[in-house]
């Protein structure tokens, strides 16, 4: 056993793969003194940047390591010496949902005394292990119906905040059902004999593995038992995800012991499953914040999401000569009022870029080259300062206390730049300067060549593919299949993303990007993760009238989620409150590009969002800068309302345009409002 718990150890993030990174990133270096420095808990295989900073688990690295994790379906927490195991009930109000973490079952060796907590020993995609000073070690793989604990030495010892009623073992004593007044029952299965008494304390040392599940879990709860039964001596220590072109992502999953691996899928797994590598188990089921989990037999998985259409400008053009003239003469307007920008944040002033980058793309497609060279040297003039770290109010620099790229700002100051120094929103601020880089790379080739390694920099800082000096998929959970934007901050409720809107067009930038640079290996990686980030937003984040995903209460109150929560859903905004349907339907869409339209595919919901957000339009607080978001969702099925609203309004988000949201609604579907 001190052989697996060394495996375990050696089961470390994976090795940098070679030729992706092409260029070193050109930044220059900083230390950071607004983040907390890596703590304790890094086991010495990982504690080297660059880290992980958004992961699924970076509670566990954090302060006093404490808080809970989720893990799907239990919720875990590293405790002193020991490890706490719960199967959560659910709180729903009108305002939220939360799972609440009980230590249904906690886990210890007797022997434990001062040899202190966990540190990780590794990490991957889909997996953290810790391991407790080689007494144990504990391979947390997402979606596992079993919690399993390598135990090198000592006496296994179990205690509940329950009273216990019921206490069963096999005669073989290698399965314990133990029944709690909480009207669960929980299985504890070993790989060897394992002598527990009714007191939940084994009567020798132990020397094995330890697996521990639910199996009141669903209504069927003995046809439960036998499959859990069935493929308990499988068991998962980690995994890795492979992108490939036409969208096609591979779960390889790396195991111990024998027969096949049961694991269990979110209701996105399901939608895009190919049988080929696996075979469902819908008979088990547990529940989930994010969906039904059913299980699925099988070492490897294989998804295809349907793939998105990332173009440069709309596909279908504005053929309607007044349509075309409005556009024009307000992006004449717009182009004529671009003044230097100021702006010392690193997320208004990647805004403003973008802004201006959309201007060159819609003169573009109207065939005005003239003012697309205006928009290019305007773009020269704004975003090359920040590469070469001429501009005054702010700088981009690399974080060699985490790996990653963060402010000058940012570096200084916990609150900087909404803690961009603590790794937080770092896809939305850098998918905005990445998105105006690749426009620009577009337009200007030489632009394009020197400054190509600030732009891949920027990329790989949230979606690198390997560990070089940025963490592979900063922001990505490979398992849940969307972005956090919550860095090193610790949360009861666990990693956050509030805008998906700016997550998903994040990736459609470096899309881009790699589209202006040819490299068709980035093409497939960040179009693969924003159909994913998309999909997935669409099954967390919307909440249609019929929803069966959330409870009745929730749903009767709110149309989208305003901050999905790794074990919470809110109605408030870090920045307003619920009432403000506004600005919570506004930070879903912000901000408006060609991809805004795969977002929304669903007309009757877009027609439910908008008349909820409508109720509450008029407002006092409610400014022409959100009610332009409303009115763009509304062009989706009736652009000339929309275009009747939107000539009414007296000003636009820092991000938008009154060109770009005539844009907008001049290229839906339907037929051009001015169109006979």
């Amino acid at each position: 056993m001190k052989g697996l718990i060394e495996a375990l150890r050696r089961h470390r993030r994976p090795a940098p793969e070679g030729s992706v990174h092409c260029h070193h990133q050109p930044f220059p270096a900083v230390e950071n003194h607004a983040a907390p420095g890596p703590s304790k808990f890094w086991g010495d295989h990982v504690n080297a940047p660059p880290y992980p900073t958004n992961t699924p688990w970076v509670n566990f690295v954090l302060k006093e390591g404490t808080c809970h994790e989720n893990f799907h379906p239990f919720l875990v927490q590293a405790q002193e010496n020991s490890l706490a195991i719960c199967y959560p009930s659910r709180e729903a109000k009108p305002e939220y949902i939360f799972d609440c973490f009980v230590a249904n079952l906690t886990f210890r060796v007797l022997e434990s005394g001062g040899f202190g907590s966990h540190v990780v020993s590794s990490y991957d995609d889909v997996s953290v292990t810790l391991d407790y000073a080689g007494k144990f070690g504990v391979p947390l793989v997402k979606g596992s119906p079993y919690i399993t604990i390598c135990v090198g030495e000592g006496t296994p010892a179990f205690s509940t905040i329950h009273a216990v009623v019921g206490f069963w073992a096999n005669c073989e004593r290698t399965k314990h059902r133990i029944t709690l007044n909480n009207g669960q029952t929980w299985v504890v299965y070993s790989s060897v004999p394992l002598p527990l008494t009714c007191e939940l304390v084994s009567e020798s040392e132990f020397h094995g593995v330890i697996r521990i599940t639910v199996v009141s879990a669903c209504e069927e709860g003995e046809d439960d038992e036998a499959l859990l039964d069935r493929y308990r001596d499988c068991y998962p220590i980690g995994g890795h995800v492979d992108f490939f072109e036409n969208c096609e992502v591979i779960y390889k999953w790396e195991t111990q012991g024998s027969g096949d691996l049961m694991m269990l899928t979110l209701p996105q797994h399901r939608e895009m499953m190919s049988k080929c590598y696996s075979r469902p188990v819908p008979a088990l089921t547990f529940r989930s914040l994010d969906g039904t989990l059913e299980g699925v037999v099988g070492h490897k998985w294989g998804l295809s999401v349907k793939r998105m259409e990332l173009r440069w400008g709309s596909d279908t053009g504005i053929h309607d000569a007044h349509a075309r003239r409005q556009v024009v003469e307000a992006l004449e307007a717009d182009i004529n009022q671009l003044s230097p920008i100021s702006l010392p944040s690193t997320y208004f002033h990647g805004k403003a870029l973008a802004r201006a980058a959309r201007f060159a793309l819609i003169a573009e497609e109207l065939h005005r080259p003239d003012l697309v060279h205006r928009v290019m040297q305007f773009l020269q003039s704004s975003i090359t300062p920040w590469f070469t770290g001429q501009f005054a109010g702010n700088a981009l620099m690399y974080d060699i206390t985490w790996g990653g790229i963060i402010s000058r700002d940012g570096s200084r100051d916990a609150g900087a730049d909404f803690g961009l120094g603590a790794y937080n929103d770092h896809h939305y601020h850098l998918g905005y300067f990445v998105y105006a880089g690749a426009v620009l790379a577009k337009l200007d080739y030489r632009w394009a060549h020197t400054f190509k390694p600030h732009m891949y920099a920027l990329i790989h800082d949230y979606m690198s593919k390997e560990y070089h000096e940025f963490p592979r998929l900063r922001n990505f959970d490979c398992y849940t299949l969307h972005s956090w934007a919550s860095g090193l901050t610790e949360f009861n409720d666990g990693r956050n993303q509030e805008s998906t809107s700016e997550a998903v067009n994040a990736y459609y930038a470096a899309a881009l990007a790699a589209l202006a640079y040819h490299d068709f290996e980035l093409v497939t990686l960040a179009s693969t993760l924003c159909a994913l980030e998309n999909r997935t937003s669409q099954l967390l984040w919307h909440v249609p009238s019929d929803s069966k995903l959330y409870n009745p209460e929730f749903v009767e109150a709110n149309r989208i989620v305003s901050i999905v929560w790794s074990t919470k859903r809110d109605s408030g905004l870090w920045f307003a409150g619920a009432e403000r349907r506004d600005c919570r339907l506004g930070i879903q869409v912000l901000p408006i590009t060609p991809v805004t339209e795969a977002m929304f595919p669903d007309k009757h919901y877009v027609k439910e969002l908008v008349d909820w957000a409508t109720e509450l339009i008029n407002n006092e607080n409610v400014t022409d800068a959100w009610r332009g978001f409303i009115y763009a969702l509304k062009a989706i099925y009736d652009p000339r309302a929309a275009l009747e609203a939107a000539t009414s309004l007296n000003g636009h988000d820092d991000g938008n345009s009154y060109s770009n949201l005539l844009w907008w609604i001049h290229t839906r579907r339907e037929s051009s409002p001015h169109s006979s």
